[in-house]
């Protein structure tokens, strides 16, 4: 089977299910965001293997949690980009988000959050590569939330998709925290 179809050669793609749309349309930029965080994430996954690769360092093992957290979130992103590409929400289907992927999402940022100081400042983006890296995942992932919401204004979808890609980036921001943390990095205070 070829890659290319040619189906989408005038500006339009299909939903699951068969219906036609333009490219431009905001459930396509809704998914088409989802799956740029999910890039990203990978890209992060990629830099973070680094450490479980060198085994004279001695954060070699200190990422593994995150690595194998990080792999079911794109896992999960996959589901929420098929959720968004199927309108139609009277069928069930378990590539719909469901309430029990944000309760673990919520249970990782506790868990993760125990390593931490509580904030007493706003923390600008840096510290690390790596979290660094994650903090971009968190800004795409709010992108991904705002194109989400527009298109849940205009269109019935599962609201969940929305509360998911909300603790997501929550995530991904303490995540982001605990990568300084574990490297011995302070994170970035803002300075007024």
């Amino acid at each position: 089977m070829k890659i290319y179809t040619k189906t989408g050669d005038k500006g339009l793609t299909g939903l699951i299910g068969g219906k036609r749309i333009p490219k431009s349309d905001i459930r396509i930029i809704a998914y088409g965001s989802v799956d740029e965080l999910n890039s990203y994430i990978g890209l992060s996954l990629s830099l973070l293997s680094k450490y479980n690769t060198n085994s004279s360092s001695s954060s070699s093992s200190s990422f593994s949690d995150i690595i194998v957290t990080l792999s079911r979130i794109q896992n999960e992103l996959f589901v929420i980009g098929s959720d968004l590409a199927d309108p139609d929400l009277s069928k069930s289907s378990s590539l719909r988000v469901q309430s029990n992927m944000i309760t673990v999402l919520e249970n990782d940022i506790d868990n993760y959050e125990k390593e931490l100081s509580p904030i007493t400042y706003f923390i600008l983006p840096g510290g690390s590569v790596d979290s660094s890296n994650l903090h971009i995942a968190r800004s795409i992932a709010r992108r991904a939330e705002t194109n989400v919401a527009k298109l849940f204004s205009e269109d019935m979808i599962n609201n969940l998709v929305l509360v998911y890609l909300n603790r997501l980036s929550d995530l991904l921001f303490v995540l982001s925290r605990t990568i300084n943390k574990r490297l011995q990095i302070s994170d970035i205070a803002w300075k007024p």
